[in-house]
C-alpha cells in the first residue's frame, strides 16, 4: 500500500487535547477502562446517490503490559478526523483484573463492549476501524470477526499475523520468561523512566511518560513492579498462543492493512502474510495490504507516529469511498 508522500497530509498533534476516562461494566464487578480523545462525531453524510452514510470511528487496542496511554501520539492526530477512542484491555491498565475472560470469545466481546459503550457503535449503521498493536492487533482481529460488517477496517501494528506458537517453538512459560524486566530496570521509578526514555531519546516527552508510569506501580519501598498481575499476563500469553491468523483473517469482509516495523526474519514474514493473502483470495476478500516501515522498533506509536496515522487515515478513507460506492 502506498502512503501519501507529504507529511503534513496527517493532521498536526492536538497538544491541547484531553482525553476523558470511562468505565464499562462487562458483568458485575468485571470493569473495563477507556479514554475517549473525542474528536467529531459518526455523524451522517450521503453518497452520490444520496443514501445516508456514517463516517467510522476508531478504537485503538494496545499491546501486551501496555496501556491506552500508549496511543497518545496516534490519538492526538487522528481524533480531528475521527471519534477516537483507546481502550485498557482486561487485565491492564485501569481495566479489571479477573482470573478468567483471557480468551478469543470474551476479548472480542470485551472490545465490542467498549465500542458500544463508548458510542462509537450507538446507531445500527454505525461502523469503526479497529487499530491493535502486537498482542492488541490479535484481539483486534477476533472482535473484526464478531463485527463483521460492521467493522470498515482492521489495522495490525506490527502483530496479529503471526502464529506465535509454531514461530517461536517456545511454550507460554518459556516466552513470559524470556520477557521478564530485569531486576534494576525496577529498582526505582527513576531507573524505569530513564529505561524507557533511553529507548529513543528524541521521542520521550510528557505522553511517553505517562504511558511508562501506566504500566508500572510504585511500592512503598521505591521499587516498582508490572502493573499487570501476574494471572492476568499469563491469560493474555495463553490467548496469543492459541491464536490462528489464517483461520482469523482469511474471511474478514473489509480491508485489512498490516503496518510492518523492521525485521531479522523478512522471509518468514512474507511466509507468513501471502498464507494470510491466500487464505483472502480463496474465500474472495481484498487482498491484505501491507505497509513497511524498516527503519522503525516495534512501538510505532512512538518511534513512527505521522506514518503510522497516515496508514489509519488511508483505510478510514479508503472505507468511506468503498461504502459510497457500493450503496450506487
Amino acid at each position: 500500500m502506498d502512503l501519501p508522500s507529504a507529511r503534513d497530509w496527517v493532521p498536526a498533534p492536538d497538544r491541547a487535547a484531553a482525553p476523558d476516562g470511562f468505565l464499562v461494566e462487562i458483568v458485575p464487578g468485571e470493569r473495563l477502562h477507556f479514554l475517549d480523545w473525542g474528536g467529531p462525531p459518526a455523524g451522517p453524510g450521503a453518497d452520490p446517490c444520496g443514501q445516508a452514510v456514517r463516517a467510522p470511528g476508531f478504537l485503538l487496542i494496545h499491546g501486551l503490559n501496555a496501556t491506552a496511554w500508549a496511543w497518545s501520539p496516534v490519538a492526538r492526530r487522528i481524533r480531528s478526523r475521527g471519534r477516537t477512542v483507546a481502550l485498557d484491555l482486561r487485565g491492564h491498565g485501569l481495566s479489571d483484573a479477573p482470573t478468567s475472560g483471557y480468551t478469543e470469545a470474551q476479548m472480542s466481546a470485551d472490545v465490542i463492549a467498549v465500542a458500544e459503550g463508548s458510542g462509537l457503535l450507538a446507531a445500527m449503521d454505525d461502523q469503526l476501524v479497529l487499530v491493535g498493536h502486537g498482542y492488541g492487533a490479535i484481539v483486534a482481529a477476533w472482535a473484526a470477526a464478531r463485527l463483521a460488517e460492521r467493522c470498515a477496517g482492521l489495522i495490525m501494528v506490527d502483530g496479529g499475523w503471526q502464529d506465535i506458537a509454531s514461530e517461536t517453538g517456545l511454550t507460554p512459560d518459556e516466552w513470559l520468561r524470556d520477557v521478564e524486566e530485569p531486576p534494576e530496570v525496577l529498582r526505582s521509578m527513576a531507573d524505569f523512566l530513564a529505561d524507557r526514555r533511553d529507548f529513543h531519546p528524541a521521542s520521550w516527552d510528557a505522553d511517553q511518560e505517562q504511558a511508562a508510569r501506566s504500566t508500572v506501580v510504585e511500592a512503598p519501598a521505591g521499587r516498582v513492579v508490572p502493573a499487570v498481575r501476574p494471572h492476568a499476563l499469563a491469560g493474555s500469553v495463553e490467548a496469543m498462543f492459541s491464536y490462528d491468523p489464517v483461520t482469523a483473517l482469511a474471511d474478514l469482509p473489509g480491508p485489512v492493512l498490516a503496518v510492518l516495523a523492521a525485521t531479522d526474519d523478512p522471509a518468514g514474514r512474507r511466509a507468513a502474510l501471502d498464507a494470510i493473502d491466500a487464505a483472502r483470495a480463496a474465500r474472495s476478500r481484498q487482498p491484505l495490504q501491507r505497509v513497511d516501515l524498516p527503519l522503525a522498533g516495534h512501538n510505532l506509536m512512538r518511534y513512527q507516529p505521522v506514518e503510522l496515522s497516515q496508514a489509519i487515515l488511508s483505510v478510514a478513507q479508503g472505507t468511506n469511498g468503498r461504502r459510497s460506492s457500493s450503496s450506487a
